[in-house]
């Protein structure tokens, strides 16, 4: 690839992220570039692609946010229930909050990708990430599994919903990625 980092992309003078070049050194890794590319797009102002920052995003969004939350949910879930979906026993106030969000978020993006907003539809795609994130590291099913299993069952089905939501939400921006994780889910 042509490209320097810190240049502003210019085809005319050959400093481009050249996709047929990407994808012969990265098969099967166009999701990144295309989220990379829609946390950047220049919706209101000019843009800067660095390799720095494109390795940043994939790390701390993609894995350490979406990849940390699916992974932690899936292997919970295959280590409790032998990957089947638990049941949904008593909501907590914070169960309630969780499900309003997890029907708000999807509507806005939504409303962001009809408004022609990527880069904010997928930011608020990687919120409901973050909210799944910060809703399993707060329950802390790990350590709530020897004395109270029901409430488990409960952080878990809630974790598969966002999961699946995810999945959807993150199909206009990350379309193989999502297609993979509704095959995990079935």
């Amino acid at each position: 690839m042509l490209f320097r980092s810190g240049d502003k992309f210019s085809t005319s003078r050959n400093w481009a992220v050249w996709l047929h070049e990407y994808l012969e050194n990265y098969p099967d890794k166009e999701d990144k570039l295309k989220y990379v590319l829609t946390a950047i797009a220049p919706e209101s102002k000019d843009s800067e692609f660095t390799w720095k920052e494109y390795q940043a995003r994939v790390n701390n969004e993609l894995a350490d946010i979406f990849g940390n939350f699916v992974n932690r949910t899936l292997v919970l879930t295959h280590k409790y229930y032998d990957g089947k979906v638990p049941s949904l026993r008593e909501l907590t106030e914070n169960d309630q909050e969780l499900l309003t969000e997890l029907k708000r978020i999807p509507l806005r993006i939504s409303d962001l990708i009809y408004a022609y907003k990527f880069r904010e539809a997928q930011a608020e795609a990687m919120n409901l990430a973050r909210l799944g994130n910060k809703y399993i590291a707060d329950q802390e099913p790990w350590k709530l599994i020897k004395t109270d299993p029901d409430r488990v069952q409960t952080i878990l089905n809630l974790s598969l919903q966002i999961t699946a939501n995810l999945a959807l939400v993150f199909k206009p921006f990350l379309p193989k990625t999502s297609a993979k994780l509704e095959q995990i889910l079935n």
